[in-house]
């Protein structure tokens, strides 16, 4: 039996306030570890279930109080509406293009190559000129059958956004200039206390899965002065 190390999680997610677990587009609450933040560099096995039952809760609740407050829309944009269904159905109308599954395989050989478990400067900064590749490619998906159980239609769906995180991964990793966690630069191999104050958080530009990405640095939160106590209790 082959054993070796393997990508299971990230640490990054959608940006959310902590009490509501509410994200910057209104309506959007994430809770669990799509959400960002709570795990710091690297995340501790079994605390994914506490996540989800504390956070799901400020989900639930924070999801309500945001209905009842009356902010949410009252109507579609059904010309957005429109626009998001013939994005989806356009690999249906294409008789010749690429197989999802083709390009799935081909960025994850891509990612692990150069931006797995071990990244360096020249590795992270090839896989972003990949990427723009891949988008290119995205846009020429072609599946065929029917829209019932298949899976190929599935991940052509899901291909825009697996892009959106590669992306973003690779841009967090070639902008982290250390070592921390779960990220590891073979070329900057310790840990750098500046960056141990930030996050570094992204953003569309347009809103599509395809519009420029903009990053910025967030600086974290402050240990609240109970919890600094706990942590001094422990050490």
């Amino acid at each position: 039996m082959e054993i070796g190390p393997t990508c299971h999680y990230i640490m990054g997610g959608v940006k959310v306030d902590a009490d509501t677990t509410a994200a910057d587009v209104a309506g959007l609450f994430a809770a669990g570890e799509c959400a960002a933040g709570l795990h710091g560099a690297n995340r501790l096995g079994g605390n994914s279930l506490s996540d989800l039952v504390v956070f799901g809760r400020r989900a639930g609740m924070g999801a309500a109080d945001y209905i009842e407050s009356g902010q949410a829309a009252s109507e579609l944009d059904m010309g957005e509406v429109e626009y998001a269904v013939k994005e989806a159905l356009d690999p249906f109308d294409r008789t010749t293009g690429e197989n999802p599954y083709d390009i799935q395989r081909d960025l994850q050989e891509m990612m692990q190559t150069n931006v797995g478990i071990i990244r360096t400067q020249r590795e992270i900064d090839d896989a972003i000129v990949q990427l723009e590749t891949f988008s290119e490619r995205v846009k020429n998906l072609a599946v065929k059958g029917g829209r019932a159980y298949n899976p190929g239609w599935n991940l052509a769906t899901d291909l825009p956004a697996m892009l959106t995180v590669c992306k973003c991964v690779a841009i967090g990793a070639r902008e982290r200039k250390e070592s921390r966690g779960g990220h590891t630069r073979e070329d900057y191999p310790k840990a750098d206390p500046a960056y141990g104050k930030i996050n570094f958080a992204h953003s569309s530009d347009g809103g599509h899965w395809n519009s420029a990405i903009r990053t910025e640095e967030s600086p974290l939160l402050e240990i609240p002065d109970e919890l600094k106590a706990l942590l001094e209790e422990a050490s």
